[in-house]
């Protein structure tokens, strides 16, 4: 079904720009000098890059060159963020050159594919292209499959997952993503040390393996902490899903997040998760909570998006692509690239260390001193071996996927085909 909805999409841009003359795709660009990242701890020091990309420019000749595809705006103070600022420090740590190509999506480039557009970062000098959306998995099999010579990163996906569901081999493809299931419940933990209303929205993009898992993790983690930190009733815990149908807003065509987030506002949820690759819930909150009412809002995907709403942040779950992206960038400019699934859980350690975990959690400013030790406790029981995939968990419509005592497997959490009982939402797309 979602598939099909993206392919609607496609068809309906396209045949709202008949009549304009055809344009070449646009060259690649070539970003500015890349600079150390800020300490995983802070939010980056400076402002988001101004929103027109530099001019485009070709990759240096002789040097190794990767290219990237960003679903949104590489300045989105999201997701698309969170991996442009990846390939940035894999560049300089590599000393290899970067191009990008931002807003990769049906809305922004109607009458195009990723993998037509990867091939024009191939045109641009690109060495390895990353595909970096779920959207694009089936896209990046079929430019790796045309493209054997060129080494191909698919950020999620489970192309080359030997026990995954699709698995093809594909020697020039390897998939890369983070657990963050533990960041989404540390921010699920969060939001019930919180709630003062037992209310808890979580703003979901589409529906799919990867969100309802992402989005169940959030709600196991809600409801541990509601449990065993705040000493409270789980069946008392109110835990929403609403979905937009993209990873962004796309007007006409989504769900407006900024509406939703009022919804949720206006009908008695304090705390607003994100699961979108933007900052509404955030955003919303932040005005909310200057109009005297008390809300909080838990933003997704970048180490910085806080900062659009400090008052009101209880913390952000982030990608941190860099490290990942050092080793495989690193192992391609070797001759050593290899056909791997890699699904990276963080550094336990320290979760917030910009050089070894690809998932962190920053807090934000509006969390507590109590809620803020509570939650300190909850990352160290998780660091410890706490698994929360573990039964009795049952499916949204009571049937019964974890026994007492199972722990669930890969795949089991992977492939979730429902969201969990006691979550109110849909579960698959209609």
């Amino acid at each position: 079904m979602r598939k099909f909805l993206f392919l609607v999409i496609v068809v309906m841009l396209v045949l709202s720009a008949c009549g304009a003359p055809a344009t070449e795709a646009p060259a690649a660009t070539q970003p500015p000098a890349a600079t150390e990242p800020p300490a995983a701890t802070e939010a980056p020091a400076t402002e988001a890059p101004a929103t027109e990309a530099p001019a485009a420019t070709e990759a240096p000749a002789g040097d190794f060159t990767f290219g990237m595809l960003l679903v949104g705006p590489y300045n989105d103070r999201g997701y698309s963020q969170a991996h442009y600022e990846g390939g940035l420090y894999a560049a300089e740590k590599l000393g290899a050159n970067m191009i990008y190509l931002d807003k990769v999506n049906p809305a922004d480039r109607p009458g195009t594919t990723p993998d037509q557009l990867a091939g024009e970062l191939v045109s641009q000098g690109a060495d390895l292209v990353i595909f970096n959306s779920d959207d694009m998995k089936d896209a990046s099999t079929a430019f790796a499959k045309a493209n054997p010579d060129v080494n191909v990163i698919m950020a999620s996906g489970d192309q080359v997952w030997a026990e995954g569901k699709t698995f093809e081999e594909i020697p020039n493809l390897a998939n890369i993503f983070g657990r963050m299931e533990y960041g989404k419940m540390i921010a699920g933990c969060a939001a019930a040390l919180t709630t003062k209303t037992g209310q808890i929205g979580y703003l979901g993009p589409l529906i799919n393996d990867e969100t309802r898992r992402l989005a169940s993790s959030a709600y196991l983690g809600a409801r541990y902490c509601w449990e065993n930190y705040a000493g409270k009733d789980p069946a008392e815990l109110e835990f929403k899903v609403t979905w937009i149908g993209f990873w962004f807003n796309i007007p006409g065509f989504t769900s407006d997040p900024t509406q939703v987030a009022n919804d949720f506002i206006n009908t008695g949820y304090d705390v607003i998760i994100s699961g979108i690759d933007t900052t509404e819930g955030l955003t919303e909150a932040k005005k909310a909570s200057d109009a005297g009412k008390e809300v909080w809002g838990i933003p997704y995907d970048y180490i910085g998006s806080c900062e659009e709403g400090a008052d009101v942040c209880l913390g952000v779950p982030y990608f941190n692509w860099g490290p990942a992206y050092v080793e495989a960038i690193g192992a391609a400019m070797e001759g050593n690239f290899e056909s791997t699934f890699s699904w990276i859980a963080p550094d336990w350690s320290d979760i917030n260390n910009p050089d070894t975990s690809i998932v962190g959690f920053v807090k934000g400013d509006a969390l507590t001193d109590e809620a803020s030790a509570q939650l300190d406790e909850f990352i160290a029981e998780l660091a410890g071996g706490l698994n929360l995939w573990t039964g009795p968990i049952n499916l949204q419509d009571g049937t019964t996927y974890l026994a007492e005592g199972e722990v669930a497997t890969d795949q089991q959490v992977w492939y979730l085909p429902q969201l969990l009982e006691g979550m109110e939402g849909q579960s698959v797309p209609q």
